[in-house]
């Protein structure tokens, strides 16, 4: 096979490591470990303003949430552990998990307040559960097809559910006192 100086060309390993799950054990097993530790310190933040997190509905929305962006990430990080045989099979577990976590944040999506500017509640609020549930459908969706990128769609889901979480974990460990 010929190849024209300058061409870009494409390396089959970076190819099979976007949707080979094995090549992400590394990527898995911190993510689980870390997710899971910050979903702890969250029953711990909740436990500590249980009487205010209470009080309101709009505060029990946010913990659900909060706490769904936090377990997210360890399901996800588990499913892609699991020696599933096919990534077939893989792509419909995560196209799942999307409709899942997508389905119960939908529900249970905290509603603006007019104290906080809409800006800061579409980044803070809204972005984490819209990335998520829509890079774990995209990366599902890739395995199934073979394209769209594969699990590297996982990388940026999971970054931002994360930094959803500890926002949320925030708003209910120190915001909700002032």
């Amino acid at each position: 096979m010929e190849v024209t100086p300058g061409a870009p060309t494409r390396d089959p390993t970076t190819l099979l490591a976007v949707t080979d799950p094995e090549a992400w054990s590394d990527f898995s097993v911190a993510t689980a470990g870390a997710a899971a530790a910050l979903a702890g310190l969250l029953f711990v933040a909740l436990s500590i303003n249980i009487s205010s997190v209470l009080g309101s509905t709009r505060i029990t929305a946010r913990a659900g949430s909060t706490l769904v962006l936090l377990a997210a990430p360890v399901f996800l990080a588990l499913a892609l552990l699991v020696p599933w045989g096919s990534t077939t099979t893989l792509g419909v577990v995560l196209v799942v998990q999307a409709v899942l976590a997508g389905g119960a944040l939908a529900v249970m999506l905290p509603r603006p307040i007019p104290e906080v500017p809409r800006v800061a509640w579409v980044f803070t609020t809204l972005a984490p559960p819209v990335v998520l549930a829509l890079g774990v459908l995209l990366a599902g969706t890739g395995l199934l097809v073979g394209g769209l990128g594969g699990l590297l769609w996982l990388a940026p889901a999971i970054g931002v559910s994360l930094l959803g979480g500890l926002v949320g974990a925030w708003v209910l460990l120190v915001e909700i006192l002032r």
